[in-house]
């Protein structure tokens, strides 16, 4: 296979048209294969060196240090949390084992904790020690916006006796070549904006089929709330990471070919392709698609409804982040993707339908 350049045009233009027409103010695109970038470029209110706050796109990051203390026999994911944090077992929470935590099987995805308050352990602790299951661990599956990783964190810090932060820049991006990107990142994010209008409810139950959408804790208020340096610094485990598309697109060049053994090969080929979790997600139907910290885009023909466009294989991998944020990377073509902005658009329908075209079109950036 060899690179398409017409197709990267074509993609290149797709991903500039929103900050073109005046709605987006700035966004980043990387795409990259055989370790290397193949493009990257910055529209808007941005250069090469402007960074983004990725939301979800974090927890792969998070995942990733965990699978390097896996392969280390540092962690069980088949143990109970409280075997590495005793706090955690209170209120019937003793049975949660980590694998549950990482699959978002848990029971507890609105679990609250702020997020200044997670900057320590005490913090973190005491939040755990309040929280309560709203079902059965492993029983059934909802994502877990923040909660489940706020508790890998804790696991971390307390195998690796290091602060969870500078764990993902030592077994992460420092081996991948890549800089920190949680906690003190060396330069605050883009200034984030809400952008455009919300939909209406018509345009909601065409697309969705119902008039209204939960979003549960994410908010717009809460995803403001990342704009302010000092939530920067906390670098949320679950929403925090602080970077660049082509960090993004370059960590997912790691995540398929995994350089110098990074991960311990049978650890990775597990979080990479083993689905661990395909329930069915308990308000929209959806399968998961889930491994240790990945979501696959699977063979059912729903790899959009996962973020990862309509043309990937279906052995592609990634998690995306809130507001239109891309991130996988495909075994088959060997392409990765990264896509930021810092545009918060509030309309509910036009984001899936950007991340679905800009996906898409990466996707078939080879040709044969």
């Amino acid at each position: 296979m060899r690179i398409d350049h017409d197709a990267v045009r074509r993609l290149l233009e797709r991903a500039r048209r929103e900050v073109d027409d005046g709605l987006l103010p700035s966004a980043q695109i990387a795409l990259a294969r055989d370790g290397e970038l193949i493009v990257f470029e910055s529209y808007g209110d941005a250069t090469d060196d402007t960074r983004y706050v990725v939301y979800s796109a974090t927890k792969a990051f998070v995942a990733a240090a965990m699978w390097s203390m896996i392969g280390d026999g540092l962690v069980d994911v088949a143990e109970p949390v409280a075997a590495y944090v005793p706090e955690f077992a209170s209120n019937g929470k003793d049975a949660v084992t980590v694998e549950q935590v990482m699959l978002h099987t848990s029971g507890f995805p609105a679990a609250p904790l702020r997020p200044i308050d997670g900057d320590t352990s005490e913090g973190r602790t005491a939040a755990f020690a309040r929280w309560r299951l709203n079902w059965a661990p492993g029983s059934t599956w909802e994502y877990h916006p923040t909660s489940a990783h706020w508790v890998l964190a804790e696991i971390i810090e307390r195998v690796a006796g290091t602060d969870f932060r500078t764990v993902v820049q030592q077994r992460v991006t420092d081996p991948a070549g890549l800089p920190r990107v949680l906690g003190d990142v060396p330069h605050r994010a883009a200034g984030l904006e809400l952008v455009g209008e919300p939909a209406t409810r018509d345009e909601l139950m065409a697309v969705f089929g119902v008039p209204e959408l939960d979003v549960g804790e994410v908010t717009d208020e809460l995803l403001l709330s990342f704009d302010e340096p000092a939530l920067q610094r906390v670098g949320v485990p679950g929403a925090g990471g602080v970077m660049r598309a082509a960090d993004l697109a370059l960590f997912y060049q790691a995540v398929l070919h995994n350089p110098g053994e990074m991960w311990r090969p049978d650890v990775h080929l597990d979080a990479t392709t083993n689905v661990r979790n395909s329930l069915p997600e308990r308000v929209t139907g959806l399968a998961a698609n889930r491994t240790l910290g990945l979501i696959q885009a699977g063979s059912d023909g729903k790899a959009n409804l996962r973020g990862m466009g309509r043309t990937v294989s279906p052995g592609a991998v990634g998690h995306n982040g809130a507001k239109g944020q891309i991130a996988w990377g495909d075994p088959v073509t060997g392409l990765s993707l990264g896509y930021c902005t810092n545009g918060l658009d509030r309309n509910e329908v036009r984001t899936p339908r950007r991340t679905t075209a800009i996906a898409s079109l990466a996707a078939v950036c080879v040709t044969d």
